[in-house]
């Protein structure tokens, strides 16, 4: 059997639209990390994740530049959809591509592949929302993570209906993002933290609430879908 032949299934399990993500956002680190070493790029290549922050990153000041001059058009406000492709170090891309494999594919295969383009970047666009008007933090907000939560809270939906379908506590369903943000209250201890949990928050509530209005068919249908797993 060749190597072909072991890869195709895993390929085909993914729904494309997961896999065009998690190739864009590491794509773009690739290239940025290419620069880094001089692989590619010349000396100037060195500074690219700086520039890339500088240009593509969500900062807060570009909310309030555009509610105050009302600059609803304005190329800024690009960056509510950038940041998600922008991370600070190759570690923070892997971690974010693994959630995004993970919970993209649970949610693809149940939602399809436009329903995760829509919690993606809803979570994404709604977090830095919610970070800029909360935190007012100056820092950048880069990375893939509220988006990613966006399809987390869209996972935790699903589990909510399963478990209440089978007569089993419904709150369980919030098992992955209490972990998660446990951890993340361990790590903020030990090592510091940023406002980013702030946007990865407000991701994962975007997600979860937006979920009913993504089912397929209705709700109906997703209720029969889940009775018969």
């Amino acid at each position: 059997m060749s190597s072909d032949d072991h890869m195709q299934p895993l390929f085909n399990a993914l729904p494309p639209v997961v896999v065009a993500l998690a190739l864009a956002i590491f794509g773009v680190e690739l290239l940025i990390s290419a620069g880094a070493r001089g692989y590619i790029g010349g000396p100037e290549a060195v500074g690219w994740r700086l520039e890339a922050i500088r240009e593509f990153a969500f900062f807060s000041p570009v909310l309030e530049f555009v509610i105050e001059r009302q600059a609803w058009m304005s190329p800024e406000l690009r960056r509510f959809v950038t940041y998600p492709f922008i991370h600070l170090g190759f570690a923070h891309v892997i971690f974010v591509i693994v959630f995004l494999l993970a919970l993209g594919k649970l949610v693809g295969e149940v939602f399809g592949n436009l329903a995760v383009l829509i919690v993606f970047f809803g979570s994404a666009i709604f977090g830095a929302l919610i970070f800029a008007g909360l935190t007012g933090d100056s820092r950048p907000l880069v990375g893939g993570y509220p988006g990613v939560y966006g399809l987390i809270g869209a996972y935790t939906f699903l589990l909510w209906v399963s478990y209440g379908v089978t007569g089993e506590n419904q709150y369980r369903a919030f098992t992955l993002i209490g972990f998660l943000m446990g951890i993340q209250f361990i790590f903020g201890f030990l090592f510091g933290s940023t406002n980013d949990w702030v946007a990865e928050i407000a991701g994962f509530l975007v997600g979860f609430a937006i979920s009913p209005m993504l089912v397929p068919g209705g709700f109906r249908r997703l209720l029969n879908r889940l009775r018969q797993r």
